[in-house]
């Protein structure tokens, strides 16, 4: 994916910073959802389909903030909610699971609650490129 140079520093340096932790999310969240569908158990569905959204809209939201798109800020806010949601999910799947399935669901609810963090704080302080 393209990044400007200029998001080295300041302001710009925090979006690039975001967008990258959106990029760790959308992965982890494909890798959380591949294990979940090897898993073949009941009540994944939940899981399975959160984190689908949360790697849509963290791909979404990496591309908005690396083109600084006029709605990067609307995503960002969109991108910390179904994060979050995203995260409590695994956080509850990974409490009743052992092994790779937990490390792998734990992974993802971890990057999720960083992307959403980060996510948030560039929607709260409305950083925009220059």
């Amino acid at each position: 994916m393209y990044m400007p140079t200029t998001l080295t520093k300041g302001p710009q340096g925090e979006l690039s910073q975001a967008a990258e932790l959106c990029l760790q999310c959308a992965q982890s969240c494909e890798q959380c959802f591949a294990e979940c569908i090897c898993m073949e158990m009941a009540g994944m569905a939940a899981c399975i389909a959160l984190c689908r959204d949360c790697a849509d809209i963290c791909l979404l939201t990496a591309e908005y903030m690396s083109r600084f798109s006029k709605f990067h800020l609307q995503s960002a806010l969109l991108c910390a909610e179904v994060c979050e949601a995203c995260a409590a999910e695994c956080d509850r799947m990974a409490a009743s699971h052992s092994g790779r399935s937990k490390e792998i669901l734990q992974r993802c609810a971890d990057l999720c609650r960083r992307c959403a963090a980060s996510c948030r704080r560039i929607a709260q302080t409305g950083q925009t490129a220059a």
